[in-house]
């Protein structure tokens, strides 16, 4: 296992250099899900929910946070995001919105933290626009699935099993 990068010799937190990194493109994927009463779920599928478009709300949502994710990171590099997209995908069976970001970008570090930021947002959105109706929601399951670029190249999540 490599040592952590965001620490110096004396143990104190800093902000990786990255100047002398080389450019390369770089992909990240994140998912996780937000569990809820299937009444809720219905809501949304329907469009009935009072507050309107929960699904394109929390994309716009996750789009947004996955733009401002060295605000909240403390040492978490600025980046100039290529592409942000998010597929939020009903899951009757669960009941449950399953929600996949995909980030890219061209420079030096990755986007595995604009992911991710951009999943849990997104379903932090979920959350906030039915809560009035379901406040048992469970957010569950946010990770990295895919991680391209670098120095460290591809790494994709094992398959469970």
């Amino acid at each position: 296992m490599s040592e952590l990068t965001h620490f110096n010799q004396a143990g104190e937190a800093h902000m990786v250099d990255v100047g002398d990194k080389q450019h390369s493109h770089r992909l990240a994927i994140a998912e996780g899900r937000i569990y809820m009463q299937a009444e809720t779920l219905t809501l949304i599928d329907t469009g009935q929910h009072k507050k309107g478009d929960v699904l394109g709300i929390a994309r716009v949502a996750g789009i947004m946070a996955a733009k401002r994710t060295a605000d909240l990171i403390p040492l978490c590099h600025p980046l100039a995001l290529t592409k942000v997209g998010l597929d939020l995908t009903l899951e009757h069976g669960q009941p449950a919105v399953y929600c996949q970001a995909q980030v890219e970008t061209r420079g030096q570090t990755g986007v595995e933290m604009e992911a991710l930021m951009a999943v849990e947002i997104a379903l932090l959105t979920v959350y906030d626009m039915c809560k009035a109706v379901d406040r048992g929601m469970t957010l569950s399951g946010i990770r990295l699935q895919k991680k391209t670029g670098g120095k460290s190249g591809e790494w994709v999540r094992a398959a469970a099993g």
